[in-house]
C-alpha cells in the first residue's frame, strides 16, 4: 500500500571511507547495507551533523560550519545510463560519483523537488503511519562537477570526459540528501517519495 505516492526501489548501496586513499577521495564502494544515524552512514567520508562550506557556496569564506546537507548522495541507473551513452562510454556506476544509493523505478529521479521525503523498506500501515525503516529528506539536485567528471575520465581511461562529463550530466547527476529517520536501507528495499507540503494556490 502506497497511498498513491511514487514507489521504486533500491538498486544498490555504497559507503566512503571515512580515511580515504588516492586523489578520488569520495568514490565509494559497495555494502550489503547501510544503517543510518542522525549524522548520514557511520564511517563515511560525508557523516556527520555539520560540514565546511566550498566552492559550492561562493558566498561565505571558505571553511564556514554548516549544517551538513550533503550526508547521503542518491543517483538513478536510468539517468547513469543516459549520462553513460551521451560522453560514449559502456556505463557509469554509482561508486565513480560517490553515490550511497542507486534507486530504480522513479521518474525524473534529479527533479525530485527539495523538501521531499524518501521513505525505506516499508509501507503504509495502520492509520497512515510509514512502518519501514530509514527516511531520507531531499535537500538539493546535486549538481555535476570537475572533480566527478575527473573521477569518471580516470575511471573510463578517457581523459577528455573531465570536462564533457559537466555539460553530459546536467539535470541527471542526482541528489543529495540528509537523515530524517535514522534506519537501516538494504538493496530491494522499497522507495515511497513523499512530496513535500505546499500551500494551495
Amino acid at each position: 500500500m502506497t497511498d498513491g505516492f511514487a514507489c521504486g526501489a533500491v538498486a544498490g548501496v555504497f559507503s566512503a571511507p571515512a580515511l580515504p586513499a588516492g586523489p578520488h577521495s569520495f568514490l565509494t564502494v559497495a555494502a550489503e547495507r547501510l544503517l543510518l544515524d542522525q549524522a548520514g552512514i557511520p564511517g563515511d567520508l560525508h557523516h556527520g551533523a555539520s560540514r565546511l562550506s566550498g566552492a559550492r557556496e561562493p558566498w561565505l569564506p571558505r571553511g564556514t560550519v554548516l549544517r551538513n546537507d550533503r550526508q547521503l548522495s542518491a543517483l538513478c541507473p536510468v539517468e547513469l545510463a543516459e549520462v553513460a551513452a551521451r560522453l560514449g562510454i559502456a556505463e557509469l556506476r554509482p561508486e565513480w560519483l560517490g553515490g550511497n544509493l542507486s534507486i530504480d523505478g522513479l521518474a525524473a529521479f534529479s527533479r525530485i523537488a527539495p523538501g521531499s521525503r524518501l521513505a525505506f523498506g516499508g509501507a503504509w500501515a495502520g492509520k497512515g503511519r510509514f512502518d519501514g525503516g530509514a527516511v531520507l529528506r531531499v535537500e538539493a539536485y546535486n549538481f555535476p562537477c570537475r572533480q566527478a567528471g575527473r573521477a569518471v575520465a580516470d575511471a573510463a581511461s578517457r581523459p577528455g570526459l573531465e570536462f564533457a562529463f559537466v555539460k553530459a550530466a546536467a539535470e541527471l547527476r542526482g541528489l543529495v540528501l540528509s537523515v530524517d529517520r535514522a534506519g537501516p536501507i538494504m538493496v530491494g528495499d522499497p522507495v515511497l517519495v513523499m512530496p513535500p507540503t505546499l500551500p494551495r494556490s
